[in-house]
């Protein structure tokens, strides 16, 4: 057994790319992250100590936050891989995204409380789809109050459950590649989006709630694809976390041996978006 675990240890260390995993509703990308930390160490036969984090020669980091209620494709770093996340950042990202029209929430989500109700009998298919013309292509986008975003060093939604009081962040750019509605059961709607990285479909949901002339809020969310990586081929369930597994859906780095100068890749990839990332609140979505 001592040898099969020296040898498991050995590939371990010897992981340097890109992969992904499922990750389900309820824990947060950082949870999700540490869960899949320890199998792999326990794996090898490594204790895992988190209080000595720096010290700890396996290297994981995530390519942005999905938020606690959300689902779907969490892109990891292994090793060097971690290198590689800032690209999964900003790169491109799919959702299908289940809203819910007469009720608005403070998170913009299932997960918040309820601070407005409006009526949406008036809103019609054809007129729901008109109004998505207006969120396609390079857009300016108001960030939601309870996300990953930081304010003096502190996410914004720690802050709002502290008490503190938070101002929204000014508008910024994001590009959404395409939108288009693939159910209309009012209350109910399904929007499939594809969008580039900074876009939270929160606020998307959110603003086509206010352009219909009611409200609406995120009832269901799923990552299906990001960058190369996609839910139905890459995605590894958590009964799947083992080192054979990652070594067989592993993305290469293109020169593992050739680290950046300055940077600690011990460090998980912080989100400027979500993204949430991602949750106690970590949102990027």
């Amino acid at each position: 057994m001592a040898s099969g675990q020296a040898a498991a240890k050995s590939k371990l260390y010897a992981l340097n790319g890109l992969f992904a995993v499922y990750k389900k509703q309820g824990p947060t990308s950082a949870d999700v992250l540490n869960t899949l930390k320890i199998k792999l160490l326990e794996e090898a036969g490594i204790k895992h100590n988190p209080r000595k984090r720096k010290k700890q020669a396996l290297k994981l980091g995530h390519g942005g936050t999905l938020d606690s209620p959300a689902s779907g494709v969490l892109v990891v770093g292994i090793g060097n891989g971690t290198k590689m996340l800032a690209s999964m950042l900003t790169g491109s990202k799919k959702y299908t995204a289940v809203g819910e029209l007469g009720k608005a929430t403070d998170t913009l989500d299932a997960t918040g409380s309820i601070t407005r109700e409006e009526a949406y009998d008036h809103i019609t298919r054809e007129a729901f789809e008109e109004k998505l013309k207006k969120f396609t292509g390079d857009i300016m986008q108001v960030p939601p109050l309870y996300s990953a975003l930081k304010r003096d060093g502190q996410r914004l939604s720690v802050l709002l459950k502290q008490g503190h009081q938070v101002e929204a962040k000014p508008a910024r750019a994001v590009t959404v590649y395409s939108l288009t509605l693939q159910d209309f059961s009012p209350p109910l709607f399904t929007l499939d989006i594809e969008c580039g990285g900074g876009f939270y479909v929160r606020s998307l949901v959110d603003d086509l709630g206010k352009e219909l002339a009611s409200c609406a809020h995120v009832k269901e969310l799923i990552r299906t694809k990001q960058g190369q990586f996609n839910l139905a081929e890459h995605a590894l369930p958590e009964e799947r976390w083992t080192i054979d597994e990652v070594a067989r859906s592993l993305q290469p780095c293109p020169s593992p041996s050739n680290p950046e100068p300055g940077k600690d890749s011990s460090q998980q990839a912080e989100p400027q978006d979500d993204h949430e990332d991602q949750e106690n609140v970590e949102k990027e979505s």
